[in-house]
């Protein structure tokens, strides 16, 4: 088969001239049109297969073509600046903006620990946090949560745990919202001290 002389075919180095290999032992398929209403309707058989190669005179043009798309397709298109005495001030979203950068990932992203209480922390062992819990009250008889996780270092969880066991919550008084020893483990405290 040759090609028309066309302008398209000058300019892109293709082939001009094909070997055309026909062959009829293949799956058997129909060619289907859809009307705008969504009718389909068979508009014939394809009985013959072709397959198309450039003929032996044109592989060199062939070859050249193949590799000018791929090397046109490794082609970054997109580049790097980088910028100076910035500080950042292009990264940054101005005032009312916060609404408009659209997340395209179906699932919510965690969100980055920014307190210190929200990091990880490693369990001591048991006994030596509960040294730790009664040298602490020794220092000062009530203690809020929040405080015992900063001094202790520990997580939350694990801490209450432990508190559940050695002391008592006050719910109300004047040392509403903290926790102070039980009675039998400030005896123990106040001996080991005097």
């Amino acid at each position: 088969m040759e090609m028309s002389q066309t302008s398209v075919a000058s300019t892109c180095n293709l082939p001009k001239s094909y070997s055309l290999n026909m062959f009829k032992d293949f799956v058997p398929m129909c060619v289907f049109s859809e009307t705008n209403q969504g009718k389909l309707s068979c508009e014939g058989k394809v009985e013959h297969k072709f397959d198309m190669e450039p003929h032996k005179d044109n592989l060199l043009n062939y070859a050249k073509l193949c590799r000018e798309r791929t090397q046109k397709s490794m082609v970054k298109t997109r580049k790097v600046q980088v910028l100076d005495n910035d500080h950042g001030m292009s990264m940054r979203p101005m005032p009312g903006m916060v609404g408009l950068i659209s997340s395209s990932s179906k699932e919510k992203r965690k969100p980055t620990p920014t307190k210190p209480s929200d990091v990880k922390r490693t369990r001591r062992d048991r006994r030596e946090l509960e040294n730790i819990i009664f040298k602490l009250f020794e220092k000062q008889p009530n203690w809020a949560l929040k405080a015992l996780v900063q001094e202790t270092d520990q997580p939350e969880q694990f801490l209450k745990e432990i508190l559940n066991d050695l002391c008592m919550y006050n719910k109300r008084g004047p040392n509403q919202g903290t926790h102070e020893l039980k009675p039998e483990y400030k005896k123990s405290s106040e001996d080991a001290a005097g």
